[in-house]
This record gives structure tokens, sequence and C-alpha cells, in this order.
């Protein structure tokens, strides 16, 4: 299925991601903190990033304003798994660029159904749907 890139600095919302994102087939990789997840998007390309906001090193947001904008922006489909539910915060995060914007705490299902919509309409879909073919 797809390459998704985790950044939380929580452990053990980590690990379940990394156990639920695996069960539904995907290759997953998971950071604790901001400071390295610039250089390892360039190196492993994730298909989509779900990433915290408030983490230490660089935020969420900051990773995420990095990511959608300058010279060269990347397209790489972003979810915002937060604990942040203010109004500011879900807009704001939107209006970088976030492809979609889930407050914690969540119902694994449900971040499992926005994954899989998110990556069903990125401009990566044929991508994925060749990796996803190519046998094991």
């Amino acid at each position: 299925m797809a390459r998704i890139l985790i950044v939380d600095d929580d452990e053990l919302l980590r690990a379940l991601l990394t156990y639920r994102l695996s069960a539904d087939g995907h290759d997953v990789l998971a950071l604790e903190d901001g400071s390295r997840v610039l250089s390892v998007i360039e190196e492993c390309r994730p298909d989509l990033i779900v990433l915290d906001a408030m983490m230490p090193v660089m935020d969420g947001f900051e990773i995420l304003r990095r990511l959608k904008t300058g010279a060269s922006p990347d397209s790489t489909p972003v979810i915002m798994l937060t604990a942040l539910k203010r109004e500011a915060d879900i807009v704001g995060a939107l209006e970088l660029g976030a492809a979609d914007y889930l407050a914690k705490p969540f119902i694994p299902d449900e971040l499992s159904q926005r994954i899989r919509r998110v990556l069903a309409a990125s401009p990566h879909s044929e991508t994925l749907d060749a990796r996803a073919r190519r046998p094991g």
C-alpha cells in the first residue's frame, strides 16, 4: 500500500499508529520530533505524513509550513493528528496545506478511513496502485 511517515513525540502513540497502519498494509516509519523530518522526507519520499502539532525541536506547524511553502513545495499529503482543537489551529493547518485534521483522542478506524481517502485523492495514487499490484 502506502509509505507513511508518523511524526509524534508520544512513544506509545507512535507504537499504536505503527501497529495499526502496518496492519492496514502500509509501510510505516516513525519519528519522535521534528529535528530530522525534512531530511527523512527527502530520503524516503513518503506517500503520506501523519503529523503532531506540539513537539520538541520543531513543531508540526513549522514542519508543515516548510513543506508546503517555498521555492519547491512538497505535494506529499499531511494529516495533522493533534490535541489542539481550537478553530484557529484547525483552520491554520488547513490554510498551510494540511490535507486533513484530526483531533486527539481519535478513533483508529476513522484515521484509517481518512488515510485511505487522502491517499485516493493524492497525485501519487497511480504510483501507489502500481506498488500495490507489484508481487511481494
